[in-house]
């Protein structure tokens, strides 16, 4: 609309002159004031109608006229709403629309102009699923459809214009989504199951199964077929109608068969493409008893070990029963006093039950299985039960030969000499009953062929050793290995491999003739034979007979036989002398004998003072000691006489006034007695000779013990019997006589072991108590005058099973129960039945017999194994419970040995508290002080005694100087102390089954060895 009025401004020339406005065009909207000449409207103008005028204005004065042109612009107001031009009324829109896409349009006018004809669509409703494009109306989805969920939506779109204040005007729209088949067929149950007697007849109705479509329209029409069977059929077992879902049964049923159907049913809508749902129908087939169970084998093979424990489990047997509940109610019937059979079908061994494959090896049940308690049926299975070896028996020594015995001779591993044949037997199969024997000890002389020879491998000479105690070993392959030792005594017999020995290489004798008697003793000879028995008996003669002497084929006495009445001159007879044995065949020696018969007297020329000397020396004495002396005479002053020696110059030397001197040291172990023949030649022209016999005997000094061996090495079992003897300790007395008797003992003395005295026996106390590493003992050996050599006995203890040792106390102390170890065994194998083996016996504080105070009132512990007839052990356990068990009959027996006072208790452990180890401790260092104590005063006594007698040395030589005594001698120092170089043998016994070459290792060393006073 316009405003109604507009001033015109005009101008007149004369005022005065009145002038004429006049409209001329558009004078039925338009008026002009006369007066003021304001345009004005005199109707409503209308933009929509038209939107300008022009109008013809006039101005006359009754003369003059003008014309003039307004231009009437109409302003539009907002007068006119929106107006939609056909909006739809409903629209389809199918369910899988996209997202974004248009859905339809709308579009409204305004006959305004400007902004108030300007036009934006807005829309409500719709649940946020659309979108109206505010600018183009255009209506796009703004979220995914689901035709199940709303199948309808209600919109309103209202047009706005711009215009101040705006107009608007809405319309209605409904949107109808359309279904697609996006739905598949859902059935009201998963799974199905119902139940069918075994007797129902073909058609009866089993299962109505139902599905669902949540689609429109053909979409939510559902067909039914069943896709498969379990377990399947030719035919099927089961139908179903398509239209209705109802399953029938189409085949008869055997519960013996199938016990369960699973059918898989498939619902089908008729949509496209086409969309299934499925569904599970377990039909169960009621049963009826008329089957059997069944064992899933008719024979049960099992095997098992001998040591199989009580209650243990040997086969579980399978049943089967095509009734329903199978076998659940059933149960087994078995009648057997070994093996028990359970509900579940297991069998297992008697709790109370042992097998030993040694009684019986097999064993056949029945065992039959019946399928309720009342009118059950029945079926029977067969069992059979091999009973398998364990290695639980020790091989057995066959009884050994009285007398082994085997010729000295020269032997080696590849050609041995066979000694005996030792056979040994083991309970068990297999591996477990193969035995395999070997030497324990001498295993570099002895060893044994497979077939059980024992085999002579190395040089034996009877002369270095007579006898020989091989310790063996039969040990079977089995895991862990059996083993039983036993020692054989090799005795060595004599083989006539040595000949005589004269004492002499000549004997000479100058008689005067007109002295000698028949039957005087000229000379004897003499000659020794290494070996044994007739083969060192001697028989002497001569080469060539003589009417003058004899000679007594046992004394070698050599006699007069002749009254020497033909002898009319000096005369010399020379013989050889033979010494021969007995031995097969003989072995000899000979000797020169020369006998001088005189005429004249002796005195008219050279003849010694006594026919015969015999002198002694201290052996080890110096270079050049005097031995004696001889002494030949003239008859005439101015005649003069010088010696000469003519045996062992080596040895002997004779100077000028007649001294005979040893050219060096003399050991009598190396030769006691020596024949010297002594010439003594006058100064006379022509020179007479004579010549006399010497005897020189070697005198023995006390000298220390040798050890064969530097160290002893020695392998034993941890659960080795008390007194079980380890390793035989040798030392040789270089001396002779009384000091060639050597008693062992221990240089410290200890729990573990001891030595035998007499015998150098080393046995085993405690083998228990020696614990991982290799331990090591010094033994001394020690001959009748105090003076002792020392040697090593290192010994490595190989574990064996700890809880096989039993350990009781006594109230009896512990050197009263060490002598009646025997009679303890003796009397526990009477109640227990078993073989009793003590390990150790020790006092409450770990200490040995010789520390111990005799009370009564002390306790001891023994140690000890118990083994079956087989030799195997018995587990500690076991043994516990029978000494419980039978604890009153055991007292009773042990009575018999230490009285009615005593009391026997069965220990949980050693016996051996910690307290009473610090004791033993507190007591080792006191000792250790005393004894370095001791050690300190016998060094500083020594020092004092070497000083002396050093002194004592220097006097003597004086006064063996003024009285002319012949030499040197060794102070008595010399038999105090005796230094020595001599290689020593480290040998090594081993218990193991490895092979000799490993067992018997033997190195030499070179040591010095110091003997103390």
């Amino acid at each position: 609309m316009a405003d109604p009025s507009h001033l015109v401004d005009f101008l007149s020339i004369d005022p005065i002159v009145p002038v004429i406005l006049t409209v001329e065009t558009e004078a039925d909207k338009f008026s002009i004031n006369q007066a003021t000449g304001v345009l004005s409207t005199k109707v409503k103008l209308d933009f929509e109608e038209k939107s300008s005028y022009t109008v013809q204005l006039s101005i006359t004065d009754g003369t003059n006229r003008d014309d003039a042109s307004v231009e009437v612009e109409v302003l539009d107001i907002n007068d006119n709403s929106p107006v939609f031009e056909n909006p739809p009324a409903t629209v389809s829109v199918p369910e899988d629309h996209t997202v974004g896409d248009n859905v339809t349009s709308v579009t409204a006018t305004d006959a305004d102009a400007g902004f108030n004809g300007e036009v934006r669509y807005t829309l409500l409703g719709g649940a946020g699923r659309f979108n109206v494009d505010q600018e183009t109306g255009v209506i796009t989805l703004a979220d995914q459809l689901d035709r199940e969920t709303q199948d309808t939506y209600h919109l309103v779109i209202t047009a706005q214009d711009q215009g101040r204040p705006s107009r608007s005007t809405t319309t209605n729209l409904d949107i109808s989504v359309t279904d697609i088949n996006d739905n598949a067929p859902i059935f009201s149950k998963q799974p199905y199951e119902t139940t069918v007697s075994e007797h129902a007849e073909v058609g009866t109705d089993v299962e109505d199964v139902m599905a669902t479509d949540k689609d429109d329209g053909p979409n939510a029409v559902v067909t039914y077929h069943i896709v498969k069977q379990e377990p399947s059929s030719t035919p099927p077992v089961f139908s179903i109608e398509a239209e209705s879902g109802r399953i029938i049964l189409a085949e008869k049923l055997d519960y013996g068969k199938a016990k369960r159907y699973t059918l898989e049913v498939e619902g089908q809508d008729g949509g496209t493409p086409v969309l299934t749902g499925s569904t599970t129908v377990t039909v169960w087939v009621e049963d009826v008893n008329d089957k059997a169970p069944v064992f899933s084998k008719d024979q049960y093979d099992v095997s098992v070990y001998e040591n199989l424990a009580g209650g243990t489990a040997l086969v579980s047997l399978e049943v089967t029963d095509e009734d329903e509940g199978g076998f659940s109610k059933g149960h087994f019937i078995m009648d057997n006093s070994t093996f028990v059979i359970n509900s579940q079908g297991v069998i297992s061994l008697r709790s109370d039950a042992t097998l030993d494959r040694e009684t019986v090896d097999n064993y056949i049940l029945q065992v039959v299985a019946v399928d309720q308690p009342v009118d059950g049926l029945s079926s029977t299975a067969q069992v059979i039960i091999t009973v398998l070896d364990v290695n639980d028996n020790n091989p057995q020594f066959l009884p050994l030969p009285e007398t082994i015995e085997i010729q000295e001779g020269v032997y080696t591993p590849s050609s041995p000499g066979e000694v005996c044949q030792i056979s040994a037997t083991d309970t068990d199969v297999g591996d477990n009953g193969r035995i395999t024997i070997t030497t324990f000890s001498n295993s570099k002389f002895f060893s044994f062929r497979d077939d059980g020879t024992l085999l002579a491998i190395e040089e034996l000479d009877r002369e270095t050793q007579d006898v020989y105690d091989v310790v063996i070993i039969a040990m079977d392959h089995g895991m862990p290995q059996g083993n039983n030792i036993t020692t054989v005594r090799v005795s060595i017999t004599d083989v006539n491999d040595n000949a005589p020995v004269f004492s002499s290489d000549t004997y000479s004798k100058s008689i005067l003739v007109k002295d000698a008697k028949v039957g005087d003793v000229l000379l004897t000879l003499s000659a020794t034979d290494k070996d044994a028995g007739s083969n060192a008996v001697i028989s002497y003669s001569f080469s060539e007979g003589s009417s003058m002497v004899a000679l007594d084929a046992e004394t070698g006495d050599i006699t007069l036989t002749s009254d020497l009445s033909e002898v009319t001159e000096d005369k010399l007879l020379t013989l050889t002398a033979i010494a021969t044995d007995h031995g097969t065949p003989p072995e000899s020696d000979e000797a020169e004998v020369l006998i001088y018969f005189k005429i004249a007297s002796l005195t008219e020329t050279v003849s010694f003072e006594s026919s015969s000397y015999k002198f002694t020396i201290k052996e080890n004495e110096p270079e050049a000691s005097t031995v004696g002396k001889v002494k030949a005479l003239t008859g005439s002053p101015p005649v003069t006489v010088s010696y000469n020696m003519k045996s062992h110059e080596d040895v002997f030397s004779v100077d000028g006034e007649g001294t005979i001197k040893a050219l060096r040291p003399l050991d009598k172990e190396e030769e006691e007695w020596y024949i010297l023949t002594v010439e003594a030649i006058d100064t006379r022209t022509p020179a007479n000779t004579a010549e006399t016999t010497v005897k020189v005997q070697v005198e023995n000094v006390n000298e220390a013990p040798v050890f064969d061996a530097e160290i002893y090495k020695a392998e034993i079992f941890s659960i080795s019997p008390y007194k079980f003897p380890i390793v035989k300790l040798q030392a040789s007395d270089p001396d002779v006589g009384e000091s060639s008797e050597l008693q062992y003992s221990l240089l410290e003395s200890t729990t573990l072991l001891d030595v035998e005295a007499s015998t150098g026996q080393v046995y085993v106390l405690d083998a228990s108590s020696f614990g991982g590493s290799p331990s090591s003992f010094q033994v001394k050996a020690t001959d009748k005058h105090g003076l002792f050599t020392t040697t090593t006995v290192q010994i490595t203890v190989k574990e064996s099973a700890s809880d096989n040792v039993v350990v009781i106390s006594l109230n009896q102390p512990v050197f009263t129960v060490e002598k009646m170890t025997t009679e303890i065994e003796d009397s526990m194998k009477k109640v227990l039945g078993w073989t009793v083996k003590i390990l150790s016996v020790r006092a409450e504080g770990g200490n040995e017999m010789r520390t111990i105070p005799r009370e009564s009132t002390a306790k001891t512990y023994v140690s000890f194994i118990a083994m079956d007839s087989s030799g195997a052990v018995i587990q500690a356990t076991v043994v516990k419970e029978k000494m419980q068990s039978n604890h009153n009959d055991v007292k009773v027996e042990l009575e018999k040995v230490f009285g009615s006072s005593l009391e026997i208790k069965v220990e949980e452990s050693s016996g051996i508290s910690e307290d009473s180890q610090d004791s033993s401790d507190a007591v080792v260092i006191a000792l250790s002080v005393l004894l370095a104590i001791s050690i300190v005063g016998l060094i500083a006594l020594l020092t004092v005694y070497l000083v002396r007698m050093k002194k004592m040395k220097k006097d003597t030589e004086s006064d063996r100087e003024r009285f002319n005594v012949g030499g040197p001698k060794a102070s008595s120092i010399g038999s105090a102390f005796h230094f020595h170089s001599k290689k020593q043998e480290v040998k090594e016994v081993k218990f193991n089954n490895m092979p000799d070459s490993e067992n018997d290792s033997e190195t030499v060393r070179t040591g010095h060895n110091i003997s103390s006073l």
